[in-house]
């Protein structure tokens, strides 16, 4: 392949992803996934789900890997982990709903794509520093020459670089190089590891045993020369490092063949007795459990020091691999110790190291800018050459302390750092820059330091996210990685108002070194705040760990608050709402939300949401599209609230949404409703297996809806023992209850069969089922997206359409709805459905016959008060407006407020009469208010 095409490969292949990946998770492998299967699970028993995914080529990620162990605490196990080739077509939330239906698996993952972290030395970059470029600043920086004196490692270190391919014949690397002796080149595999001839490494992107650079992708040299350099030789440059050596191992393709294995090159470096294993890569967001997995694997089954590089964003975020737990994450100073321009900064990061104008092996062949062949060097930028100078410390601290484990040279490395939080000019990211400055010979000679940890926070009750008024109890495990601490005490503090710590400090008393202690039985109690938290709030808790002699560490966890959706739980059904109307999520990939589940079984919606329309073309809803995105229609005008308990059921949410008004004269492509959207659930015997919604929809038009129909799609996945997803949909007119069902084998321990919707009240039912990998040519086939032409079809076809995925089963859908004959300006109607699920038939229409009953309860009222008499007219009108005020009620401010509350016209009146001017305002509904001495009065008015 020449340079020019796998320059275009390169660049190709790190811009696809997954079809339905969101935009703030980083690209991925297409076609391809991962799964874990639960503890003692073979890959045969999910046979006839791969068969149903069109997947192939199902194969175990780490074969070779070591069994977790009760001497390692926390250490995994990567034999239940396989990789799976399926269609490119295929939907993640579909993937994961067959695959985890089938209860034999733990998780279903996108292979993440994760990019080099460097800065380009273009004329203008910080790494073109004249002063700075042309020498290693940064070894007097660290204080290397000092740590030289004390010990300069040894050849049975050997630093795993995961990167892109080395030049191994560079003048300063290849004698630096880890050589596999064991294995020749011969074509056998003589050391019987599973890689033939894995003599200078291997090629994890390409699998082969050439882990050489490519003319495309330099950066590995580069990261080489950091922490490895030949020193001594008379040429060139020192690598920190100085006698540990270092394997390369290439993750990024350059075949057609080829794909990005980050992941794969840390298993394949800690497997092969890398000690330290440096990862100059990764992207924005993107958390992986396979990915945790891995890192836990080679930190703690293997014993490895993990150093990654927190990212060139400028940002306080989380940057993967760096931010996953037992991982370095290392960001970049300048030669002045001032925070890089580009450097991540966080709670996340660890400590930093220089990363401005880094002098290091250049990663092109000289000969092509005319110099000497394998002699050439150049200056660089980022935290990908932060992290290396990292590793190379860690390196010889491992030759330094022998008895340390990898954990321990990781707190060394943080204790023993010089801080640089005090320097003004970093005062913005004070305790965001981890520790502080990498000091190599501090970390060498330091004997008396302490740190104790937090390992695992576990909250109860275990959730992704928090509501307002939530309580919740927090269980940490701590341990202490170096000198004995006496009286340490651990107190958590929330950084944010909306956490309230009710009792926030733990005793632990005296920690010898690796001693480990746990508050199970003295938790910390955090109340969250009941008002006032935005949307999908980060909040903050600091863990400050004291003890006697002067001994302080602080560590970070982020705690998600109020997020922009609710989950009725009160009963047997769980359900997720959203400001929106979706149901189970509010995203295409799953991630946001906690699905619908019955009696503690995994997510049974797929997708579901509420559908409005008038004709093919005026549709609204936020369910799918094309191409793996969603339509956009509704808004939310007051966030989903639950309460508990409500006036009507023992839980209730509420949530106000709408889609925009029609323009005059435009092609229209929303309805023009605004939805008031209730949910109420039962705690009661006979009224747990369903969730009643009530959808109040007022017409914001100028214009007459006729008709206008109103209906929930449901993507169910009914689960079966064998994950077949062998689904059915059928058609109760008697209850009016659709529903779908299960095809596949019986599944005693499966809770959930049966799941539907229900029609309680509201226009006349209508129901579609189909078929959603139905042939070419089907009237709906989501298989090429779900038009809003397709959407108005399941709604306005009547009953006709009431069966799918019969005899032999099949994945299906099904849109429940009802057909309101018209709905004048200003006016309201309401239309309600029950979700529910079941184990049996039997069991499904029983629940429909109580929500029936349930519903058909007159909610209290009081007594009906005598409104006075206020008259806004014409109404409609096309400007001009009437009022007239009943007799008596005195001076009065008149505003006309928009369906947001936000006044559009205000006048004031001291008689009964006035008049009002709307020309010019936007077609819709508006609401005419009159604010007296003792009362106030509204009228709705539609402006034409």
């Amino acid at each position: 392949m020449d340079k020019t095409l796998r320059l275009l490969f390169f660049l190709v292949f790190i811009g696809l992803g997954w079809p339905t990946q969101a935009a703030a998770n980083p690209p991925t492998v297409p076609g391809r996934l991962v799964l874990k299967l639960k503890p003692g699970q073979p890959v045969a028993a999910l046979e006839t789900a791969l068969r149903t995914l069109n997947a192939s080529n199902a194969q175990q990620k780490f074969p070779r890997a070591i069994a977790p162990s009760p001497e390692k605490p926390g250490s995994v196990e990567l034999r239940g982990i396989y990789q799976l080739q399926v269609p490119a077509t295929l939907s993640l939330d579909r993937a994961r709903a067959v695959l985890l239906g089938t209860g034999l698996v733990e998780y279903v993952e996108p292979l993440y794509i994760r990019q080099p972290q460097y800065q380009p030395n273009d004329p203008m970059a910080d790494s073109t520093l004249t002063s700075l470029a042309t020498s290693q600043f940064y070894l007097k920086q660290i204080q290397a020459y000092r740590a030289w004196n004390i010990t300069r490692g040894d050849s049975s270190i050997v630093i795993g670089i995961t990167d892109g391919g080395v030049r191994l014949t560079h003048e300063d690397l290849r004698r630096q190089i880890k050589y596999n002796y064991a294995d020749p080149v011969n074509g056998i595999d003589d050391d019987g590891d599973g890689y033939v001839d894995n003599f200078n490494g291997w090629d994890l992107a390409n699998d082969d045993n050439d882990p050489g650079y490519d003319i495309n992708i330099t950066h590995g040299s580069q990261v080489a020369g950091v922490s490895s350099a030949h020193t001594d030789n008379g040429v060139g440059i020192a690598g920190l490092g100085n006698k540990c050596r270092f394997l390369p191992l290439n993750i990024y393709p350059n075949t057609p063949n080829g794909s990005f294995a980050g992941v794969e090159a840390v298993i394949y470096a800690a497997d092969h007795n890398c000690r330290v294993i440096n990862m100059s890569w990764g992207a924005v967001g993107g958390y992986s459990r396979y990915e945790q997995d891995a890192m836990t694997y080679a930190a703690v089954n293997r014993d490895a020091v993990l150093v990654a590089a927190a990212g060139n964003t400028n940002a306080d975020l989380r940057f993967y691999p760096a931010s996953y737990d037992h991982v370095l994450s290392v960001s970049g100073v300048s030669s002045t110790d001032q925070k890089s321009p580009s450097a991540t900064f966080s709670h996340r990061v660890d400590l930093v190291a220089p990363g401005v104008s880094i002098l290091t092996v250049s990663g092109y062949h000289a000969t092509w800018r005319g110099g000497p062949a394998d002699a050439d060097y150049d200056a660089v930028g980022g935290t990908s050459f932060a992290a290396p100078l990292v590793a190379a410390a860690a390196a010889l601290v491992r030759w330094q302390f022998p008895q340390f484990t990898a954990a321990q040279v990781a707190a060394q490395l943080r204790q023993s750092t010089d801080n640089i939080d005090e320097l003004p000019v970093n005062s913005a990211w004070a305790k965001r820059l981890g520790t502080g400055r990498l000091n190599v010979f501090k970390a060498l000679t330091k004997t008396n330091l302490q740190e104790a940890r937090v390992l695992a926070s576990t909250f109860a009750p275990a959730r992704s996210v928090y509501l307002p008024g939530d309580s919740v109890r927090l269980v940490v495990s701590v341990q202490n990685l170096l000198q004995p601490i006496s009286d340490l005490t651990i107190t958590v503090t929330s950084l944010t108002p909306y956490i309230v710590v009710r009792q926030g400090s733990f005793a632990a008393g005296n920690l010898a070194s690796l001693a480990r202690t746990i508050n199970t039985t003295t938790p910390f109690r955090l109340v969250v705040a009941s008002s006032g938290i935005p949307l999908n709030t980060k909040a903050t808790l600091r863990y400050r760990l004291t003890g006697a002699g002067g001994f302080q560490f602080d560590q970070f966890v982020d705690v998600m608050l109020n997020p922009d959706y609710v989950v009725l739980d009160g009963n047997d059904m769980s359900v997720t709402l959203t400001s929106r109307g979706n149901l189970a999520y509010d995203n295409l990939m799953g991630t946001v939300g906690a699905g619908v589940t019955y009696r503690g079984s995994g997510n049974i919606l797929s997708e579901g949401g509420l559908l409005l329309a008038t004709s093919p073309t005026r549709v609204s809803d936020r369910l799918r599209t094309r191409a793996g995105q969603s339509r956009q229609s509704f808004f939310s005008t007051a966030q989903v609230v639950r309460v508990q308990p409500g006036p009507r059921a023992d839980q209730e949410a509420r949530a106000l949404f709408q889609d925009s008004i029609p323009v005059a004269g435009s092609l229209a492509r929303s309805v023009g409703v605004a939805v008031r959207q209730r949910a109420f659930a039962w705690a009661s015997p006979n009224r747990r297996d369903f969730v009643v919604l009530e959808y109040t929809l007022k017409n914001i038009t100028a214009d007459t809806l006729k008709p206008l129909y109103a209906g929930l799609f449901m993507d169910w996945d009914m689960p079966t023992s064998d994950g077949s997803a062998r689904n059915a949909a059928a058609w109760d007119s008697t209850r009016s209850l659709g529903y779908t069902y299960s095809l596949g084998l019986p599944a005693p321990s499966l809770p959930a069969s049966y799941a539907g919707v229900q029609l309680l009240r509201g226009g006349s039912p209508t129901v579609y089922s189909f078929d959603n990998n139905a042939p070419a040519g089907a009237p709906v086939r989501l298989a090429d997206g779900f038009s809003p032409a397709e959407k108005f079809l399941t709604l306005s076809s009547g009953s006709s359409q009431r069966t799918a995925g019969l005899p032999a089963g099949a994945d299906v859908s099904q849109v429940v709805g009802a057909r309101l004959a018209k709905l004048a300006p200003g006016d309201s109607a309401t239309v309600t459905f029950a979700m529910m699920s079941a184990p049996s038939l039997l069991r499904l229409q029983a629940a429909a016959d109580a929500a029936s009953r349930a519903f058909a309860m007159p909610l209290p009222t009081k007594l009906a008060v005598s409104a006075p008499a206020f008259s806004a007219y014409p109404n409609p009108t096309n400007g001009p407006l009437q009022l007239e005020l009943p007799e008596g009620f005195g001076p009065a401010t008149v505003q006309v407020l928009d369906l947001t509350g936000r006044p559009v016209i205000s006048l004031s009146t001291r008689g009964r009469q006035a008049e009002a001017n709307l020309a010019g305002l936007p077609p819709g509904v508006y609401q005419v208010r009159a604010v007296g001495a003792s009362r106030v009065l509204t009228r709705a008015v539609v402006v034409r």
